[in-house]
């Protein structure tokens, strides 16, 4: 614009033989002159390192940042820099943007602290605005900083919880395998076989039959298949105001994950929404950390294909494991898991109650009364019906803690707190 400005007026004057316009040109060719002169340099050699806080956090918990541009080339007179900014992170403290100059061998370093709701936050490049006094030849360069955050559900603490799949894997954990073997609880009495420990003899059945020898027998207690099924069907989430019920059931799923890889157990996680997320069975710490970042980026979605669980990807699941699925449920979903129960597999369902969440966002009048008490009714046929097919069904109200509710509803009891006879 001032170029262009310069020689308007050096024509203008020309055409008009006026002098004075002519050397009002002057001052703007002198200042077009120096920017050029003082400008940035035609080739830059800039280097940009973020370094975060925290690599993986809880929600809300916020995270240090610092960004350092430093200059391995010739000097620069300004230079404006500005870190892109993952969308939903905002800003505690700290400019995300800063100004000076770069001299060789220099460096510009921000400071700022971030936090964000549950979600995988991609960084991305850092754009540089290369200047000079005059502000005449700007120029933008972005250095590329690839890196990520990780804003992890809080997986609660549970302790053991009690499952009875249909089918045990080899190697040792908690779940009761229903034979004889190494153990803690009595499974029964047998008459002694060569090889079976000394320490095991029953003296009060050798002292009905002194003419053999008895053995203690004990229940094993093995690791089994675990199946997680995270309900993400937009049409199954309940919102009121910024709260979602879709949030409460990945704070669920997370607890479950960490109690039942606590036990041992190999567990494989189906995020069942919009598309399918499949994380492939594992123990361990490794599996917990997979597990936990598949949450962190579960989203609600819709499909077609998936409005229901007609389609729900059976052979990803050993035959006659444990499924346990967290969904609200909706009418219709019943039928799938009843063919699921009788395939053989043992199924488990943690069923946030959308009627009490949703009721909040109505005033308490007669029509949400009677609305609610109508609701409430077909959930309870919904959850019977699923009951009847010997599935155990967990209603959750998240006002409820839910390693309350879990707690007390799948928590093993103790030996000597439960009845003559029964062994689970």
């Amino acid at each position: 614009m001032l170029a262009a400005a310069a020689v308007g007026l050096v024509f203008a004057g020309l055409v008009l033989l006026q002098g004075g316009l002519i050397a009002l040109a002057i001052p703007l060719w002198v200042y077009l002159g120096a920017g050029l002169l003082f400008g940035p340099p035609g080739k830059t050699s800039l280097k940009a390192t973020r370094t975060l806080g925290a690599g993986r956090v809880r929600p809300g918990e916020p995270v240090p940042v610092t960004l350092t541009v430093e200059n391995a080339g010739d000097g620069i007179a300004e230079v404006t820099i500005r870190d892109r900014v993952p969308p939903g992170l905002e800003g505690v403290e700290g400019e995300t943007s800063a100004l000076g100059p770069l001299p060789p061998g220099g460096k510009l370093v921000l400071d700022y602290t971030l936090k964000g709701p549950r979600g995988t936050y991609r960084f991305g490049g850092v754009d540089v605005v290369l200047g000079d006094p005059f502000h005449v030849r700007p120029r933008v360069e972005r250095l590329e900083v690839p890196q990520q955050l990780f804003v992890l559900p809080e997986a609660r603490a549970l302790r053991r919880v009690e499952i009875r799949p249909r089918q045990t894997r080899l190697h040792a954990g908690l779940v009761p395998a229903r034979r004889g073997g190494p153990g803690t609880e009595f499974y029964g009495v047998r008459e002694y076989q060569p090889g079976d420990p000394l320490r095991s003899l029953n003296a009060w059945a050798m002292a009905r039959d002194p003419e053999r020898l008895y053995i203690t027998e004990f229940e094993q207690e093995r690791s089994a298949d675990v199946g997680l099924i995270l309900d993400a069907r937009r049409r199954a989430d309940v919102q009121v105001g910024s709260r979602s019920l879709f949030e409460h059931a990945i704070e669920a799923t997370a607890a479950l994950a960490d109690a039942f890889l606590q036990g041992g157990h190999r567990v494989g996680l189906l995020v069942y929404g919009g598309h399918l997320d499949w994380t492939f069975p594992g123990t361990g710490r490794v599996q917990r950390e997979k597990i936990l970042r598949t949450l962190a980026r579960a989203r609600l979605g819709e499909s077609l294909v998936f409005e229901g669980f007609d389609y729900l990807p059976t052979r990803l699941f050993p035959a006659r494991s444990q499924i346990v699925l967290v969904s609200p449920l909706l009418p219709g979903d019943e039928a799938m898991l009843i063919a699921l129960r009788a395939r053989g597999y043992a199924v488990l369902i943690i069923s946030p109650d959308p009627v009490s969440f949703e009721a909040k966002r109505f005033p308490d009048d007669e029509a949400t009364r009677l609305a609610v008490r109508i609701a409430r009714v077909e959930r309870a046929l919904l959850l019977s019906r699923l009951q009847r097919a010997s599935i155990v069904v967990i209603d959750w109200d998240v006002e409820v803690p839910f390693v309350r509710r879990v707690q007390g509803a799948l928590a093993r009891s103790p030996l000597w707190l439960r009845p003559l006879g029964v062994r689970a």
